[in-house]
């Protein structure tokens, strides 16, 4: 199977990007199942039901989100009926929304899909190790699903790759999100599971993590002023990876970064 997973979107340039890119990628890569974390898609925070229909439009089969994922009101109602619209499944049980779900590719194979937040310098949820184990064991590979993928958002990057090993040889990708820079690491685990700390953003980088520059700057030079947070625009890089499993097994073969448009050098899949 070929699943491509694009990162964190980043206001009104990341939407457009993916709204651009997407449908070619999906046609030249030969894509079965495309996954976006959509959780900065309004303005940086959050995302809305109208965002989230137009990523759905432009071939997002699943949308993941993170921190930010209530930080539109209207989006909460969407997220009890929008099953495609993934929140933290280690938010409280009561939260709106479910964190994990299986869903058919249009062969009729099945990838099951889970986001969790992580602990550290995050706020604290519960254990994102035990919630990830908990659904690959309810539907693991080869039984319930051909394909699993975890989109893991949080900061610190010894705490993605400890939940990458964790779920070696269990879940056929597992994907960092949150820090909105694409890392290097891609690669799959002597276990057979796909992974890379950071997908990076679909956003401009002519900013700071997809913010226009001026008002982090100045964050950071003063302790005092709060100048407002606002979705950076111009050229926008769609950032992501692609994953290639083996059929029999639904681990992982292939690991590959998709880096497209913008300020950062492009790379994309031959294969």
């Amino acid at each position: 199977m070929r699943v491509l997973f694009l990162g964190d979107v980043v206001g009104r340039a990341g939407r457009e990007a993916v709204h651009d890119r997407l449908p070619e990628l999906r046609e030249r890569l030969s894509v079965d199942f495309a996954i976006v974390n959509g959780e900065n898609a309004a303005g940086g925070f959050g995302i809305t039901p109208d965002i989230a229909e137009a990523l759905f439009d432009a071939g997002a089969d699943v949308i993941t989100t993170g921190n930010h994922a209530f930080d539109k009101r209207e989006i909460l109602t969407y997220f009890d009926a929008e099953p495609r619209l993934l929140r933290p499944a280690n938010f409280p049980p009561e939260t709106n929304g479910k964190g994990s779900g299986l869903y058919p590719t249009r062969d009729g194979r099945h990838v099951l899909v889970a986001n969790v937040i992580l602990r550290l310098f995050m706020d604290t949820s519960d254990c994102p190790f035990r919630a990830a184990e908990k659904i690959v064991e309810e539907c693991p590979l080869g039984y319930g699903a051909d394909f699993i993928f975890i989109d893991m958002h949080g900061e610190a990057t010894s705490e993605k790759l400890a939940l990458g090993h964790f779920l070696d040889g269990r879940a056929s990708a597992v994907v960092g999100t949150h820090t909105h820079v694409p890392t290097a690491d891609h690669m799959v685990l002597p276990g057979g599971t796909a992974y890379m700390t950071d997908a990076g953003m679909c956003g401009a980088y002519d900013s700071v993590i997809g913010m226009n520059k001026e008002a982090p700057v100045e964050r950071f030079l003063s302790k005092t002023a709060r100048p407002r947070l606002e979705a950076a625009d111009g050229p926008a890089t769609v950032s992501g990876l692609l994953v290639i499993s083996d059929d029999a097994t639904g681990l992982a073969t292939h690991a590959e970064p998709v880096r497209l448009g913008g300020l950062l050098s492009e790379t994309q899949p031959d294969c």
